[in-house]
């Protein structure tokens, strides 16, 4: 008996060192290694080796910006444990280019992995019903006078909450850095008015 004692100690340090590594690492809410593709556009710059890309789009920030296009296939798993809960990682398939995407639980109102879910789909999506002028912004990655609000997230990807808290609003704001912001007027009918930067 008195031996039994010291190992069904160690079992549960053990097991509860695992339930804290396994809770501390926020899951992406997607199995390992699955595929999934990119809704819309995500913008990022490029640092190092890697790119870095926001909850907050980074529509334009300068020297080393990237736009990785919509359908882009990646896989999606945590960050290093020390950044768990701040984002994600991207990492596209036909080349293995990795993303650290930046997420604010708070300012988006939502978890990673509903985030995730929101940015990413489980096969291509279609840009078929998108007007020439919506095509036209998503390939250059740029919201045009004339496209809807489809075509706009779909070119600068999902607004964050914190400034456009739902998408029925007649503005959407993105930043094109860490800095500076570009609010996005829509008319009645749901079409780009005007562009403020």
């Amino acid at each position: 008996m008195l031996t039994k004692r010291p190992f069904n100690a160690f079992i549960i340090v053990f097991s509860l060192v695992l339930m804290f590594v396994i809770f501390s690492v926020p899951s992406t809410g997607l199995a390992a290694g699955e595929i999934v593709y990119l809704k819309y556009n995500v913008h990022a710059f490029q640092k190092g080796s890697g790119y870095n890309a926001s909850y907050a789009n980074w529509t334009n920030p300068g020297p080393g910006h990237v736009l990785f296009p919509v359908n882009t296939a990646v896989r999606v798993s945590p960050l290093s444990r020390w950044r768990a809960g701040r984002g994600f990682l991207l990492t596209t398939v036909d080349d293995g280019k990795k993303i650290s995407y930046e997420f604010h639980k708070q300012r988006m109102g939502m978890s990673i992995d509903e985030y995730v879910r929101l940015i990413t789909s489980p096969k291509k999506i279609s840009l078929k019903r998108l007007s020439k002028k919506d095509r036209e912004g998503v390939r250059l990655g740029k919201a045009m006078v004339g496209m809807t609000k489809k075509g706009v997230m779909t070119a600068l990807g999902y607004p964050a909450c914190h400034r456009t808290p739902s998408l029925e609003d007649g503005v959407y704001v993105y930043w094109q850095s860490r800095f500076k912001t570009l609010a996005v007027e829509f008319n009645s009918k749901g079409k780009v008015l005007r562009i403020r930067q």
